[in-house]
């Protein structure tokens, strides 16, 4: 299952939005709820087999399987699994033991709607760079034409209502995917994460809540959902992101001006192991990327198209290799096979 997605390039991932040398993503993930179904964590077999119906049936009213495909979680293999983690159409909590449970993935993969995860539905939409206006956009007509069949558990006082009360008003999460090496290298980072926690947002993980940071990337989030309306969340989540990107920015110039020989030779060398090495673990892979990445915005390298190593940073991830080249591989065996892929990936390069 989902061989398919193997072999392309989700349109999020094709670094062609707004400032996509920096921000590689953007997310809106809406939690929603149907009046008078018990919710997920409490709902017996039977009512979680309803409400994974009643969402099926809505988006067959609403025309929108016709661009997409719905899968009912049993027949998700383990392996499919983490490789829709990996691709960011699910939360590493969506697979756990519950039953009927259900996802639904557009053929560009930039909507999906997980149900009966600790909501309902959690209908989430993706752009490439910084676009969270675009993001917002999908993910509000997906929910409106849901809407038109599905009766929302909605309070006059406090909006949606949900099952985590962090969640509950507008039932939005919205989040932008960031690439900070330079304040990493200058080590401000952890100066720049303090300030936005104040404003309400939240950092985490290359895959979300309780995820490591990887490859320099960070996912930034609003942490409140409650008295505030969507526009407010989404212009405040812009205007954060846009000072980071300008503090991003600073770091970098003090890099280039304090230590020029010193990054020029990181950047190179990173280019040159994933140009050259025989065997790349996961971790390794991500913060050599980062490095590349970092030479392209600079203009230390130029060769490198953005919308390829974003590829790569997707394709070369465990779960990725496994589906590519065989899932009786070791872990050395895709060590070995994640190198290859790279390898040939950059030796189509002119």
């Amino acid at each position: 299952m989902f061989e398919g997605m193997t072999e392309k390039t989700a349109s999020w991932l094709k670094a062609d939005g707004n400032d996509s040398a920096i921000v590689v993503s953007s997310r809106v993930r809406l939690a929603r709820n149907i009046q008078n179904m018990m919710y997920p964590a409490r709902s017996s077999p039977e009512e979680s087999e309803n409400v994974r119906e009643f969402v099926r049936t809505a988006l067959e009213k609403a025309s929108i399987l016709n661009v997409g495909e719905f899968y009912k979680s049993e027949e998700i293999s383990s392996l499919d699994r983490k490789f829709l983690i990996e691709r960011h159409l699910i939360s590493p909590e969506f697979f756990t033991d519950r039953l009927s449970r259900a996802l639904y993935i557009t053929d560009s993969e930039d909507t999906s709607v997980m149900v009966n995860e600790e909501d309902h539905l959690r209908i989430q939409a993706l752009a490439s760079g910084m676009d969270i206006q675009k993001a917002m956009s999908i993910a509000e007509s997906i929910d409106h034409r849901l809407g038109d069949t599905l009766a929302y558990d909605y309070d006059s006082d406090y909006g949606f209502l949900t099952s985590c009360p962090t969640n509950c008003g507008t039932g939005m999460r919205a989040s932008i995917l960031i690439h900070l090496p330079g304040l990493v290298l200058t080590r401000e980072i952890d100066k720049v994460i303090e300030q936005i926690t104040k404003l309400g947002l939240a950092v985490r993980g290359f895959y979300g809540e309780g995820t490591e940071v990887l490859g320099n990337l960070f996912q930034i989030s609003n942490q409140t959902t409650l008295g505030r309306t969507e526009n407010d969340i989404l212009e405040s989540i812009q205007q954060i992101t846009r000072q980071m990107i300008e503090h991003e920015e600073n770091a970098r110039k003090v890099l280039v001006r304090d230590a020029p020989d010193e990054i020029k030779d990181k950047i190179w060398r990173a280019y040159g192991i994933l140009k050259h090495a025989r065997v790349l673990t996961s971790e390794e892979t991500m913060n050599l990327l980062s490095a590349v990445r970092l030479g392209m915005a600079l203009g230390v390298l130029d060769m490198i198209p953005l919308t390829l190593l974003n590829e790569i940073l997707v394709l070369a991830q465990p779960a990725h290799i496994l589906k590519k080249y065989g899932t009786d591989l070791s872990s050395s065996e895709r060590d070995a096979k994640r190198a290859e892929l790279i390898r040939g990936k950059l030796a189509e390069l002119k």
